[in-house]
């Protein structure tokens, strides 16, 4: 099965986002983890993993709350950021790299709680000049609304353990990681739909 067939066209890349805060406005994107799917024969499986250490840009905030939930230390001399527009722009490269390899024409965030990765990662593109965004502008694929429907539950956690994915609380919110689960339970959705082509 090919992905531009499954999808309509589009690119599910999953992505996770930890951040300074809720407002995507003027808090701070602090990590980024990106996979990347590809399907082998006809399941859906994780092909690549990418993964940016972000630094504050200089006109966005940081809760104290907030690093506390996700345990990152901005002060840590090993963290070795890159300032947000570098990694933004990294982001799309790859995105596009394999929006080409894929023969896809636009790619859509697939996350848990979708709307707030794509509202932060579209805030920092516009706070760093960066255009023409591979992803669509308002679309997402939501793994909230897929998991309440194919497992019963929408809690991350939950959702993954009815799905008979291992989740380990003492990792969860590090970018990576949450990017890792979600990409898992998006797959396992999919993988369990019975998919109808088309007819011509």
């Amino acid at each position: 099965m090919e992905m531009n067939a499954r999808f309509r066209g589009y690119l599910p890349v999953v992505l996770d986002l930890e951040t300074g805060g809720f407002d995507h406005a003027v808090h701070a994107v602090l990590e980024i983890a990106a996979l990347t799917l590809d399907f082998d024969e006809d399941r859906l499986v994780i092909s690549n993993r990418h993964r940016w250490v972000v630094a504050p840009h200089p006109d966005t905030s940081v809760e104290a709350a907030s690093l506390r939930v996700t345990g990152i230390d901005l002060e840590d001399p090993h963290r070795a950021a890159v300032a947000e527009g570098v990694a933004i722009r990294e982001l799309f490269k790859m995105v596009r790299a394999e929006l080409k390899r894929q023969r896809c024409q636009r790619a859509v965030v697939a996350a848990h709680n979708a709307h707030f990765d794509h509202g932060f990662l579209h805030a920092a593109a516009a706070r760093n000049g960066v255009k023409r965004s591979p992803f669509h502008p308002f679309s997402v694929l939501d793994t909230v609304g897929l998991a309440a429907v194919a497992y019963g539950h929408t809690v991350l956690s939950e959702a993954c353990t009815r799905a008979g994915i291992g989740y380990d609380t003492e990792r969860a919110h590090s970018a990576a990681y949450d990017a890792e689960v979600t990409a898992k339970l998006f797959c396992a959705v999919v993988n369990g739909v019975s998919f109808v082509w088309p007819r011509p």
